[in-house]
């Protein structure tokens, strides 16, 4: 119960139902903050309870200083935990763990339950192996499900064993896109109470739910295991970017190019840790599904969340997607009540402000390695011609950087680099491969199937290359992975589906595939002209990440482009055509058929979209989502309140976080003799530092799986190995592209073992274990956002387990900087303008932090002393930004806390 300071409480009529609310302008200053504070401000309003969340509270979010920097702590209370299987598996693991660790120290299992509705969707396990035939998409199903049975079956033993924990099963569809078109509320009821419908995510592309009013966005696992059994999310109340949005999209631009501009436009602003939010009469020109899009791409300009307000928009999609008739009156007359409904003209108190006119957007891509780095489609050939000088002739001179090598283009003797290589296809035909040919052609992510406007059109131009006697050239992998069962039922409907089948994009399964790394192998002929000639060929994907290693490990280059522009680089099957202005193919008369002959009008999308797609597919598809199909039911699964472990099993195991733990958590020390296992550059990713790719055979992890007695051929992801924690401390910085500055002239988890004579090469988990074996601790030295990207909680997790103590950066992206400090590991960060190099430091150091103990005062010191055998000292930020987090770090790590915490009620 809300301890109501504020005389808040109140009712809401809506038809025939009624509702506690707790009101906003019982707040002094309410009405003058953006809609995403205004969600907060309810969350604290409706959990206040006098102890962690207090009036005190309140009046500050009522009094925010827009143009403060954040200091001002507030505990979040999400509604609701959203997770995909393959951060969510590991989460369940921990609860299934912590059961019995509340067993082990004399309290009761049942204790261990979700508090917050959770669900989760399975979307993460499927793999792009069969391709381009009519069954493509049953023989990966039975192919996942045959990889995947003893992760299936523990997820379903989840679904029995924990009350409100939900699984939508595998094949449904992408979480993301399962959010917004039905797991979401907008308007949360629950004990007779209505309220905004908030959420965390174990994926950073929880965003995407903010295009419909849904503040919410991505945290690691352990904090949203957390979130699940009640704790709240520990914030400082952030700075809010104002994005207004003025005009409307020309003809022939699309979501995506939209969100490229977007992206560029706010990574270079800077947003990391604070809220966009979209206002404007632009706003209201832009569909749902477009600001679905926008939502998604948060992660990749940086901010926590990117958030439109309710309007009649959002009323419009609830109600296509099956939402109630209650449902969406209930949404809107909440929404009208508390002042979060759109008033298109008005200007909300922002700290910082940027523009768009939406008529100057367009067509690009984004490449060949950030989201961020938009190239205007006219200019992408000639762009690539410059970039791909960076992925041939790889001697490595500098060495500075650990990822990316250099943005400096190498000097290539020949102009644009050629390596022309003659294939032979199975079928006897050959034809020649070389730098810049498209290998992978992705319809694929939550980020664009979820918009039947660029779906629409992808399978328009498909149709209409179909129709000039054009299709995809033989060396190309060209998928569909459609987030939703509603996207192929809106093309059958309209008649599609079998012009997408003739050009090779037929249906691979619903789930996110080549976004995530799991685009399967490449034809063999293609994979072995690749690797033998060092190709430097490339993705084009209408995903939203596009990182280095990720894609596929024989793809160098990878770009993000719309739907019908992934058809359309199919077609012309190298990054090296300017399809702007050359020739796609040529017709059945011989005739060169261009861009502009097969790209449908804005007229026709609209039409198609109108007029095949309706409520009752989205009925259909979601009438039964958490019932499975009869291969799903049949799993078998153990029973009881705690987890049977197989000890045989590859793929869940019992992590060992809570042995040995004693009620009373052990006083913080100092850190002293600690020796580099990396050191990076800047931009690594939790991609390089936890990959979700194949796992190679002569690596730690595909060492131990075939000791395990585990083929090759099943060897499956490391993503999919995720509830194995010997899998994954192996699999950290595992990465093929990762470059430890400490192993000059390697590429992958190397580093040099300095408890050898000599310090000798070494991969880096072998020599974690050897220090250990010596007790002598780790640390990371890194570069400019690191641990950007996925927020993977096997980031954290992996540091933790080989034996990290600290890791020195120039500066974290958010989820990381978080997760480091719920798995017990210390986020410092070098002084203002200085860096591992600048301070001459080189890896061979060793190392000693103190000042950490102030901690046990129960405060937070602001910096620790550092200071090295070669005499180098320096006082690094400590990058423990809350108390709550300091909490965390005192107990060893929030699972820790957390089962202190439930225990001791």
């Amino acid at each position: 119960m809300s301890a109501n300071s504020f005389d808040a409480r109140s009712t809401l009529q809506v038809g025939d139902e009624s509702y506690e609310i707790f009101r906003l302008d019982k707040v002094e200053g309410s009405a003058r903050l953006p809609y995403s504070l205004k969600v907060l401000l309810e969350n604290l309003l409706r959990t206040e309870d006098g102890a962690n969340i207090t009036a005190d509270h309140i009046r500050a979010l009522g009094n925010w200083d827009s143009q403060a920097q954040p200091s001002q702590e507030i505990q979040f209370t999400p509604a609701r935990v959203i997770m995909q299987d393959f951060t969510g598996v590991p989460c369940v693991v921990d609860l299934a763990t912590m059961r019995e660790a509340v067993k082990e120290l004399g309290g009761d299992p049942a204790k261990i339950n979700p508090l917050a509705p959770a669900e989760l969707v399975i979307d993460h396990s499927v793999i792009a192996d069969k391709f381009g035939t009519n069954d493509a998409f049953k023989v990966n199903v039975e192919l996942e499900y045959g990889r995947n049975k003893e992760r299936y079956q523990f997820l379903r033993w989840g679904q029995t064993a924990f009350d409100e924990f939900k699984v939508v099963p595998p094949g449904t569809g992408i979480v993301h896109q399962v959010n917004i078109e039905h797991l979401a509320r907008t308007v949360m009821v629950r004990g007779g109470q209505a309220y905004p419908d908030t959420l965390v995510g174990t994926d950073s592309h929880t965003t995407m739910v903010n295009g419909l009013g849904v503040l919410g966005w991505g945290v690691g696992g352990i904090e949203a295991e957390a979130a699940m059994l009640g704790q709240p999310v520990s914030m400082l109340i952030p700075r809010v970017v104002g994005f207004k949005l003025t005009g409307e999209l020309k003809p022939g631009t699309t979501a995506t190019d939209l969100v490229l501009t977007i992206t560029e436009m706010l990574r270079k602003h800077g947003v990391v840790g604070k809220f966009v939010e979209f206002y404007g009469e632009g706003v209201a020109a832009t569909s749902l599904a477009n600001r679905a899009t926008i939502g998604n791409m948060s992660p990749e300009f940086g901010s926590t969340a990117a958030i439109f307000p309710i309007d009649g928009e959002t009323l419009n999609y609830l109600r296509l997607t099956g939402r109630s008739d209650q449902q969406v009156a209930l949404v809107e007359a909440y929404a009208k009540e508390q002042g979060l409904w759109l008033d298109p003209k008005a200007e909300p108190d922002f700290s910082e402000k940027l523009e768009l006119d939406l008529s100057t957007v367009v067509p690009s891509i984004a490449g060949p390695k950030r989201p961020q780095d938009r190239i205007v489609l006219a200019n992408a050939a000639e762009q690539f011609k410059q970039d791909v000088r960076n992925y041939v002739d790889t001697a490595d001179e500098a060495g500075e950087e650990s990822f990316p090598a250099s943005d400096a283009p190498a000097v290539h003797p020949n102009g644009v680099p050629s390596n022309p290589v003659q294939v032979t296809a199975p079928d006897g035909t050959s034809y020649t491969l070389d730098h810049g040919a498209v290998t992978v052609a992705a319809i694929t992510s939550c980020t664009n199937t979820s918009n039947p406007y660029v779906m629409v059109a992808a399978a328009l131009v498909a149709k209409k290359a179909v129709e000039k006697g054009l299709t995809r050239k033989p060396w190309v992998k060209t998928t569909l992975a459609p987030g939703s069962k509603v996207v192929t039922d809106y093309f059958d409907k309209a008649g599609l589906t079998p012009y997408l089948d003739k050009v090779g994009f037929n249906l691979v399964g619903y789930g996110c595939t080549t976004c995530i790394g799991n685009s399967g192998p490449l034809p063999e002929e293609v994979s072995r002209a690749v690797n033998d000639h060092d190709l430097a060929v490339t993705s084009v994907l209408s995903g939203n990440r596009n990182f280095e290693g990720r894609i596929n490990p024989d793809v160098k280059m990878n770009y993000l482009a719309s739907p019908p522009l992934v058809v359309a680089y199919a077609l012309a099957g190298s990054m090296r055509v300017d399809i702007t202005k050359d020739a796609l193919g040529t017709d059945q008369d011989g005739k060169p058929v261009y861009l502009s002959d097969i790209w449908p009008t804005e007229a026709e999308v609209n039409d198609v979209v109108a007029n095949a797609i309706g409520e009752d597919m989205f009925n259909k598809s979601y009438q039964d989502v958490f019932a499975g199909d009869a291969q799903w039911q049949s799993l078998p699964i153990p029973t009881g309140n705690t987890f049977e472990w197989d000890t045989e099993s590859t793929y869940v195991r019992k992590p060992p976080y809570f042995e040995g733990m004693q009620m009373e958590p052990a006083p913080v020390t100092d850190i002293a003799g600690a020796r580099v296992l990396a050191k990076l550059g800047d931009s690594v990713t939790t991609d390089h530092i936890s990959p979700a790719g194949a796992i190679k055979a002569d690596t730690p992890a595909g060492q131990y799986l075939t000791e395990h007695g585990v083929s090759r051929r099943d060897f499956n992801s490391y993503g999919s190995r995720r509830g194995n924690h010997e899998v994954m401390i192996r699999g950290t910085f595992a990465n093929i592209r990762l470059r430890n500055q400490i192993a000059p002239g390697t590429e992958g988890g190397y580093t040099r073992d300095f408890t050898q004579e000599g310090g000798p090469v070494s991969f880096i988990y072998d020599a974690s274990r050897n220090y250990l074996a010596q007790g002598t601790p780790l640390v990371v030295l890194a570069g400019k956002e690191y641990g950007s990207g996925s927020s993977r909680d096997w980031a954290a997790k992996g540091t933790a387990l080989l034996g990290v103590k600290a890791v020195i950066a120039e500066s974290y992206e958010r989820i990381h900087r978080s997760n480091l400090i719920g798995m017990g590991v210390l986020p410092l960060q070098f002084p203002e303008g200085a860096s591992a190099q600048s301070l001459g430091l080189t890896g061979e150091e060793t190392f000693t932090f103190t000042g950490v103990t102030g901690l046990n005062e129960g405060t937070t010191p602001r910096t620790v002393k550092v200071t090295t055998d070669t005499g180098v000292e320096f006082d690094a930020v400590l990058r423990i930004d809350t108390p709550g987090e300091a909490d965390y770090y005192r107990n060893g790590g929030i699972l820790q806390y957390v089962l202190r915490s439930l225990i001791n009620k």
